[in-house]
């Protein structure tokens, strides 16, 4: 299973036309999209296992399923910062997106960076990335310091003016799931919320107020240690 084109008409025959006329109801581009499922392209992601190069391949065809598989069967170790630019810079869709964040990128070193680099961008899906990242790693990264977040929530208050539709669910995502992650968290994600909403700026509303509804429905894990 390390043929690109092989594993193309693998995804070919599992397509379903009634599914690709299903995402456009998530807001999902299938304009290159052949109609599989993402259960479908998981089980086919085990078959394959890890595979850096055969990832790359998959992702040149710029069929929408095989560049999702490639962010599974890409390696972390293997990743560069190249890689991550270039890859990012071709989203056309969250999903994909999120995929390549959750399933890649927060797995390799260059996480932190690039959440800087792109929370500041213009492009609607590179600075998606940048607080996908921030949400990803809030989830996935156990043993990453609170400093991290820390700082995230600086970039949160900062943007949280950008009302375009994929950013401020991002940012929106990010606020709620550093604030998920511990009590000592949860209080600074409540502080940084209530900060948007002092900037009296009615495009950043909707992020501070949908995050202060979840997070406080739920309450912080423990009482913070400090």
């Amino acid at each position: 299973m390390n043929d690109c084109e092989f594993i193309i008409s693998e995804l070919q025959s599992l397509s379903d036309p009634a599914y690709r006329q299903k995402m456009l109801r998530f807001g999902i581009d299938n304009s290159k999209a052949l109609g599989v499922s993402m259960p479908k392209v998981r089980a086919l992601a085990k078959q394959i296992r890890k595979n850096q190069a055969l990832s790359l391949e998959l992702w040149e065809t710029g069929i929408h399923e095989a560049r999702i598989l490639a962010t599974i069967i890409g390696e972390p170790k293997l990743v560069n910062e190249q890689q991550i630019d270039r890859w990012t810079n071709d989203f056309t869709s969250w999903d994909v997106c999120d995929q390549a964040c959750g399933n890649l990128f927060v797995r390799t070193p260059y996480f932190k960076p690039k959440v800087f680099e792109y929370a500041k961008a213009e492009k609607e899906f590179v600075k998606r990335t940048g607080f996908v990242l921030m949400a990803e790693a809030a989830v996935h990264l156990k043993k990453e310091p609170d400093e991290t977040f820390l700082e995230f929530f600086q970039l949160i208050e900062r943007e949280a003016w950008d009302n375009r539709n994929f950013v401020k669910k991002a940012v929106n995502w990010a606020l709620r799931q550093m604030g998920k992650r511990n009590a000592r968290l949860y209080y600074h994600a409540i502080t940084t919320a209530e900060n948007i909403l002092a900037q009296q700026n009615k495009k950043a509303n909707w992020i501070a107020l949908d995050a202060l509804r979840e997070l406080r429905s739920k309450g912080p894990k423990a009482e913070p240690k400090d």
